[in-house]
């Protein structure tokens, strides 16, 4: 096994709860969020744009779109903003506020009180895996549901604490999830739209922090944030811990793949809860040159 402390600053912020690194291909830009600052905000790292959209519930996850614009997991469910969504000037963050009918609408629209969004991700199919819990994280108060291009959606995961990572194999035969309190890294096969044979890939031992999100690289290795962990791992296929980044912030919340040829690992992190957070807690943080990841599919809806 590798340790790294090789880590550079990408965006400097203090975002409460940042989450959900996305590299967007088409548009050459990491998309990243604040669940609690109900912000989306985009990073081109070659020009050094970045822009900055404000959504009006909690949001847990941002994907780019086929045609361009994004598609949202809100506290309320599964909303679509258009093209020009998240456009502004060049240079420093551009606000631009989440605005009216021409710019946002829901797709798929569940209101359960007490209950947010969080991660998702975007399987090869283009359909989006969308996770809840409950704000008080109760056992089972959460959902994966996956979410096809039409808005129809249907529970895949119905008894979940803390919805997480979720990502597939490069063949897409397999496909990783995250309960975070459960503190496992579970695998389930894949056969077509449906999973199973659901079974432990790793487990994070106690006092080493809890999983978070994860990516999976060309090798089909996963690797996975730790909440209060202050690192990045990477596991095997097989379960083997062969890499770990070691970070100076306590709270990774999760990782993907960027860049040109997706090989600078992205970091988001968080700062909520912590009495004395670092100078860091809340930025985003790059490895240049960690590995190889997997181009993303835009959700198709």
């Amino acid at each position: 096994m590798t340790r790294t402390h090789a880590y550079e600053v990408a965006v400097r912020a203090e975002a409460a709860l940042g989450e959900g690194p996305t590299w967007d291909a088409d548009a050459q830009r990491l998309i990243w969020i604040d669940i609690l600052g109900s912000r989306v905000f985009t990073y081109d790292p070659v020009s050094g744009r970045r822009t900055v959209l404000a959504t009006e519930q909690h949001v847990g996850a941002a994907k780019p779109r086929v045609g361009g614009g994004l598609v949202v997991n809100l506290r309320d469910g599964i909303g679509l903003y258009g093209p020009d969504s998240v456009a502004g000037p060049g240079g420093g963050p551009a606000e631009n506020p989440a605005g009216g009918a021409q710019e946002f609408r829901w797709l798929h629209r569940e209101v359960v009180p007490g209950r947010r969004a969080n991660d998702a991700a975007v399987a090869p199919d283009g359909s989006l895996w969308a996770g809840t819990m409950r704000y008080d994280e109760a056992p089972g108060g959460g959902t994966l549901s996956r979410v096809a291009p039409d808005g129809s959606a249907e529970i895949v995961l119905d008894d979940v604490a803390v919805s997480n990572g979720t990502g597939w194999s490069p063949d897409g035969r397999l496909m990783y999830y995250i309960d975070s309190p459960t503190r496992r890294i579970d695998v389930f096969d894949v056969d077509g739209q449906q999973i199973g044979n659901r079974r432990r890939l790793a487990v994070i031992e106690e006092g080493d922090g809890f999983p978070d999100g994860l990516t999976v690289d060309a090798e089909g290795c996963v690797w996975v944030a730790l909440w209060d962990g202050g690192a990045i791992r990477r596991y095997t296929p097989s379960g083997v811990l062969d890499h770990v980044v070691e970070l100076p912030v306590p709270r990774p919340t999760a990782c993907a793949f960027g860049g040109t040829d997706l090989t600078d690992l992205y970091i988001t992190t968080a700062r909520t809860g912590l009495e004395a957070p670092h100078p860091l807690a809340g930025s985003v943080l790059v490895v240049p040159g960690a590995g190889r990841g997997l181009p993303q599919p835009a959700f198709a809806g």
